[in-house]
């Protein structure tokens, strides 16, 4: 029996960019031609969705809804979606969308074949339900109700389960042999999943479930798959990388990963992403400074400094601590880059508080920043919170904190005129420029370093000389 011609959206961050280059992989290995943007018509369209934030669904449901015109049309004759937006409201969402076939949660990736090629009568006709709530230790805990269905609903293939441990195993849990989206010569490395931190503004340990990390065995075999695909940029990620080991009893941590990791022959960065500040050990931040594979750069998402606001976010450090931290990783790694991310907005946050935000920014001087506007998640603690900030404050803040990162950003960019770097050329840029990144910029999230020179090929290392600046980005020559 042939198998059906698939094509792929992929919408999120970058952990779930790994699950749709697992997924791809999966597909491919069973036979079905993947059809690329652009390339033509496919039997089956493969949505994996992100639900992390209001806006990441609204994008979610906009593209879906095209993705059922396209059905209706005839253009697709199957419509498969998955991920964190199926695993928080899969039933609704195929009551909103009927033209859906088949949906398929996080925790059962490897299921996403049998949603792909079955037809809708040959699904198991079992059904059951459970609905399972997280039991809260404290009020910060999330207390959304999460409904899992498994292999039919009204006809449909549903592939919707919460996490448990011992079912984290085989295609579920293992990222190798993927069909990369990253150019061959950068990839994320997926280290761990969930997290066990309960953030009172956040949804990932319902979507995600608790922490579970991979072993060291585990990661390193999928690094060297990587490396001898072409990989020379490693980037490590998870919800919290910072806690890695913990949940499985692995005693050195990120510490013994980094050092592992380093001892591979053939890349030559690995960066670390996603690091949860009061989980930053004086180990961690040794590793990171004594192994030479290892970029001396730290994505810290640190979402406030106000020690008030950051109690009700419950993340559990204080300013004093953090400023602790920023001074220590400076320290021991001098000009190291260092970005993190905040929140404007939270609820009951005063004007006193975000200018006392705005003042750490720009006093500290971070080389890169992102603001996120809050969002408010029903079923997550926050969302009870009365005192929510009106909606034009918050853009407002968001505003008003990165204008106070550009300018810092746009100083560091033109005082960098002169200096030489080594960059990795990632493809053709703008104006005839090559486009790369030092080590201090990660792939996506971060400014770009253009290159002025001939026949520069991606995933080579070169070194240049920066002549001057484009607002975060710098002009170099080779």
């Amino acid at each position: 029996m042939a198998r059906p011609s698939v094509s792929f959206v992929s919408l999120g961050c970058a952990k779930n960019l790994v699950d749709s280059e697992k997924m791809l992989g999966l597909l491919a290995e069973a036979g079905c031609a993947i059809v690329g943007e652009g390339a033509g018509p496919a039997d089956v369209l493969v949505v994996n969705t992100c639900g992390f934030l209001s806006a990441a669904r609204d994008e979610a449901l906009a593209v879906l809804r095209e993705a059922a015109q396209q059905k209706r049309r005839g253009t697709i004759r199957r419509l498969v979606v998955a991920g964190c937006l199926v695993q928080r409201d899969g039933e609704k969402l195929m009551e909103a969308i009927p033209e859906i076939d088949a949906i398929v949660g996080v925790n059962d990736r490897a299921s996403l074949v049998e949603a792909v090629v079955a037809k809708s009568q040959n699904v198991e006709k079992s059904k059951s339900r459970k609905v399972e709530k997280s039991k809260s230790q404290d009020q910060s805990s999330p207390e959304l109700v999460q409904v899992t269905t498994s292999r039919r609903l009204d006809g449909k293939g549903v592939f919707v389960r919460a996490y448990r441990p011992g079912e984290w195993t085989g295609d579920n849990r293992s990222d190798q042999a993927r069909l990369r989206l990253t150019p061959p010569h950068y990839a994320y490395l997926r280290i761990s999943e969930g997290c066990d931190q309960k953030c009172t503004f956040c949804t990932i340990p319902f979507i995600r479930g608790p922490m579970h990390s991979k072993t060291v065995e585990e990661i390193l075999a999928e690094a060297r798959e990587l490396i001898e695909d072409g990989c020379v940029e490693l980037n490590l990620i998870g919800q919290d990388t910072t806690s890695y080991g913990r949940d499985i009893g692995y005693g050195p941590g990120l510490a013994g990963l980094l050092r592992a990791l380093n001892g591979l022959d053939g890349i030559a960065w690995i960066r670390l992403m996603y690091a949860y500040p009061t989980e930053f050990s004086d180990e961690m931040i040794d590793a990171l400074a004594e192994c030479e594979r290892v970029v001396k750069y730290v994505d810290l998402p640190l979402q406030h400094i106000s020690d008030r606001v950051l109690r009700a976010m419950h993340r559990r450090g204080t300013r004093q601590e953090t400023e602790a931290l920023l001074a220590k990783l400076r320290r021991r790694m001098p000009g190291a880059a260092i970005r993190t991310t905040f929140i404007a907005g939270f609820p009951g946050e005063t004007e006193a508080e975000f200018e006392e935000l705005r003042r750490f920014v720009r006093e500290f001087e971070f080389d890169a920043v992102g603001v996120f506007a809050y969002s408010n998640e029903e079923g997550t603690p926050a969302f009870r919170i009365k005192e929510q900030v009106p909606a034009d404050a918050i853009s407002a803040r968001v505003e008003a904190l990165m204008l106070a990162q550009q300018e810092i950003a746009f100083r560091k960019a033109a005082a960098r005129r002169g200096e030489r770097l080594r960059v990795l050329i990632d493809g053709v840029g703008q104006d005839r420029h090559f486009m790369g990144r030092h080590a201090g910029q990660a792939p996506e999230v971060d400014s770009v370093t253009y290159v002025r020179g001939r026949r520069l090929t991606p995933g080579r290392f070169i070194d240049v000389r920066c002549v001057g600046s484009k607002g975060y980005d710098l002009v170099t020559t080779a």
